[in-house]
């Protein structure tokens, strides 16, 4: 499948959308549109409710109003489980690994509603080398590095084979060359024909791999384009590439 390019229509696509806790409006008619095959990073001050649109996305949340429209069928009265097997799928910022399981005992369990009986191991085989995994699969996840976690968890949110992966900062806490092996595993899954959409502060990370840039500040989108354009934006110094 050809991907990185971002020029196939519309994936997903959220019209309009708010979300309201009590009297904090977290998420402001927000207009937002992934292509397919893009690769795109959503990035902004803390509270600006970046982490809340993934939740709205995968149906974590509800929207309070709007609409999402996921591969041009409307999912908002869809549970997760059923966005799943469409094809949403989610790292999620903090680590969902089972750490006194093996590696392959954690793909197992993120693999077992889609990947049948017979495939499975095959399959765990595939997912953890495409991860850098390879080998690893008897070894209890507590004691692979942080880094190595993080990839594992990109391994289990791909058994649902994808066609939009939400990567909520899949670097925090990696050193250099942990971020730089991350960057190129998402370039390489993203030209595999993965559409990905990711929340990111460290913006040398960004600057790697970017095509597209979506700036939320206040709940809303406060702009959008390339990293060239996002970094020259007077008003995103000020908001945020300047306090960071």
């Amino acid at each position: 499948m050809a991907g990185g390019g971002g020029g196939g229509g519309p994936l997903l696509v959220l019209d309009d959308v708010s979300k309201r806790f009590g009297g904090l409006l977290a998420v402001s008619h927000l207009t937002l549109t992934v292509r397919r095959g893009e690769l795109r990073c959503l990035i902004g001050p803390n509270g600006a409710g970046k982490s809340t649109v993934f939740k709205l996305i995968m149906g974590f949340e509800r929207p309070s109003g709007g609409a999402i429209t996921f591969d041009g069928t409307s999912i908002d009265r869809w549970p997760t489980w059923r966005r799943a097997r469409q094809g949403l799928s989610i790292k999620m910022q903090i680590p969902g690994i089972y750490p006194e399981l093996s590696v392959a005992a954690n793909m197992r369990v993120a693999a077992q509603y889609h990947v049948r009986g017979g495939q499975m191991e095959e399959a765990i085989g595939r997912l953890l080398a495409r991860v850098g995994l390879a080998g690893l699969g008897h070894v209890l996840t507590k004691n692979l590095s942080h880094g190595e976690q993080q990839w594992l968890e990109i391994g289990m949110a791909l058994s649902v084979n994808p066609k939009l992966l939400l990567l909520d900062e899949p670097t925090a806490g990696m050193g250099p060359g942990e971020t730089g092996a991350t960057a190129q595993l998402i370039e390489s899954l993203n030209a595999d024909g993965v559409t990905i959409l990711v929340i990111e502060h460290d913006m040398t990370f960004v600057r790697q791999i970017a095509r597209t840039v979506t700036v939320m500040h206040l709940g809303q989108v406060f702009a959008e384009g390339t990293i060239a354009e996002i970094e020259a934006h007077p008003g995103v110094t000020d908001i945020y590439l300047g306090k960071t």
